[in-house]
């Protein structure tokens, strides 16, 4: 059975990607700074659940080592680096602080950082390999969002460095997903069901908003065999909206 570990793994699309990899018979560890929406995944023998702070590196050496534990000298064949802040405006640039700054970067680039750097052994081990969640964002820009967007370039050009330096014993793309929803992936309290205007369709050439399972999918495949010889590539997941050519009438 091949294993997997998930960072922001308890909603959104983390949580997507977590049920994917169970209903095609991985195993999968969990891992989520909220015990809250973690105590909601299923129970499940084939699932480990894992409170942590991906950014905090201690937090990640306790995780680490629970995961390794659970995988009883085994090795891992796929690490989803996808925990970071969701949020992407952090607010004009000249009132933002350093702390807040840090938050950003922590949670997205300093926690794929370690968990990568942890991971590293047991994916050689597996021949296993990495994917890291960036997102359109790494590409283009609403006002106010520096600090999301810096941070998800970092993922972008992390991927491909990893690529060289990693290969050929364990493969690293990247993934930019634009707008997808998540509202039905929130824990509890905060689920909400997905209504769209025809508007916000119609913003996307694919007609449509996206959808988690449009992630998790292609999560999926780039884990697969089928994607052996895809290395160091970044797919943008996005119903097209970052090619289209938009003028001011």
């Amino acid at each position: 059975m091949q294993t997997a570990i998930v960072t922001g793994a308890a909603q959104g699309i983390g949580r997507g990607i977590v049920d994917r990899l169970r209903t095609d018979g991985w195993r999968v560890a969990a891992l989520d700074l909220d015990p809250e929406a973690l105590s909601e995944l299923p129970d499940d023998p084939h699932l480990l659940r894992v409170e942590c702070d991906v950014g905090d590196e201690e937090a990640v050496g306790h995780a680490l080592q629970r995961v390794i534990d659970w995988l009883a000298g085994s090795g891992l064949n796929l690490l989803v680096s996808n925990a970071g802040i969701a949020n992407p405006v952090s607010g004009p640039i000249e009132r933002l602080s350093l702390a807040d700054w840090r938050a950003w970067q922590d949670s997205h680039v300093t926690g794929a950082f370690l968990m990568i750097r942890g991971c590293v052994p047991l994916l050689r081990k597996g021949q296993g390999s990495i994917v890291t969640m960036s997102s359109t964002r790494a590409l283009q820009s609403e006002p106010d969002c520096e600090a999301y967007a810096a941070a998800k370039g970092a993922l972008l050009s992390m991927s491909h460095a990893l690529a060289i330096s990693l290969g050929p014993d364990i493969r690293a793309n990247c993934i930019l997903p634009g707008w997808i929803e998540t509202g039905p992936w929130q824990k509890t309290e905060r689920r909400e069901d997905a209504h769209h205007s025809q508007r916000d369709k119609a913003q996307h050439p694919v007609g449509r908003v996206g959808r988690v399972e449009d992630i998790s999918g292609l999560v999926a495949w780039l884990a697969s065999d089928d994607a052996g010889f895809v290395t160091g590539q970044h797919f943008t997941v996005d119903g097209g909206m970052t090619t289209k050519m938009i003028y001011a009438e």
